[in-house]
This record gives C-alpha cells, sequence and structure tokens, in this order.
C-alpha cells in the first residue's frame, strides 16, 4: 500500500461511505449463509446515520475513502456491544480490522465505561471468527439473529489485548 491507512472516529460526513461499504462487504457473508436479508444489508442510510451521531463508530481511510468501520455501543450491564466490523474486500488480511476492534475497545472502555466487549459472528464466519479469537475474544454462547442465522456470541474483559492480527 502506498499510503498509510488511519483509524479515526467517524463524522456524519463518513455516513454514506460507510453504508456504501458496509453494503459490499457483507456480500460474501450473506452468500455463506444463503440469505440476503441480514442486517447489515437491510439496514438504511438513516439508521447508519442515526448510529454514527449516538454509538461509537471508527473508520479506517486510505487517503480520503473510507475502506474499513466498526460500531459499538454500551449495553445497561456494562457490556460493549461491537458489530458491523467491515473492510473494503481488497484490503483484507492486513490488519486493519484487528487496528479498528482496538480503536473501539479503548474508547469504549476510557470514554463510555465498558467493563466487557462483546460481538458475534455466524456460526460459518471462519475468517472472522480466526480474527476475534486471535484478539483474545472467546466463546460464551450461541444464539439466533433476527434473520435466522446462526450465530456465535464472543467475548472478553475489557483491558485484556491480546496478541495483534
Amino acid at each position: 500500500m502506498g499510503m498509510s491507512v488511519t483509524i479515526s472516529a467517524a463524522t456524519e460526513r463518513d455516513t454514506e461511505q460507510i453504508f456504501r461499504l458496509q453494503y459490499l462487504c457483507f456480500q460474501s457473508e450473506a452468500a455463506l449463509y444463503g440469505n440476503y436479508r441480514i442486517d447489515p444489508l437491510v439496514q438504511s442510510l438513516e439508521s447508519v446515520r442515526q448510529e454514527v451521531a449516538a454509538d461509537c463508530v471508527f473508520v479506517a481511510r486510505l487517503g480520503d475513502e473510507v475502506i474499513g468501520s466498526v460500531r459499538g455501543t454500551v449495553t445497561g450491564d456494562g457490556a460493549a456491544s461491537i458489530g458491523k466490523l467491515c473492510v473494503h474486500p481488497r484490503l483484507q488480511g492486513h490488519g486493519i480490522g484487528a487496528r479498528l476492534l482496538r480503536a473501539a475497545e479503548a474508547a469504549l472502555a476510557e470514554e463510555r465505561g465498558a467493563t466487557t466487549f462483546r460481538l458475534c459472528a455466524g456460526h460459518r464466519s471462519e475468517g472472522n471468527l480466526r480474527l476475534y479469537r486471535r484478539v483474545g475474544y472467546q466463546t460464551v454462547g450461541t444464539s439466533e439473529g433476527e434473520d435466522g442465522v446462526p450465530m456465535i456470541v464472543l467475548e472478553k474483559p475489557a483491558g485484556a489485548y491480546a496478541a495483534t492480527a
């Protein structure tokens, strides 16, 4: 890569790029499950805009292009729910996803008081599960997404920063 990838908090100006990137990135997940009604593909632009305004949202940039994003919010029990991590398909495998996760985790713990981080991945999403385990997440259970996809629930305590991806 000729330019450096930077990680920063998302702004309202990033909303449309996040929306388009999310739609592109989650096509492979939809194909994996034969389900094109998964939440990241049916989420509205206005809903993404609301998440950027209210949640802890980070983007990875290559120049002016948003090439990755992640979102997190803290629930009432002090757990931070992290989701919709995505990196442009042409740039996957370069550690950008792990960097986005670390940025979200740090902000959720330091600024919003998270004590635990929680995320979900589809049971067939081996690449995602590998990344999450490599950065310290452990399986704590299973659930079913609203779209019917079987999910694996993973958690790690705040402050547990495992080896980088």
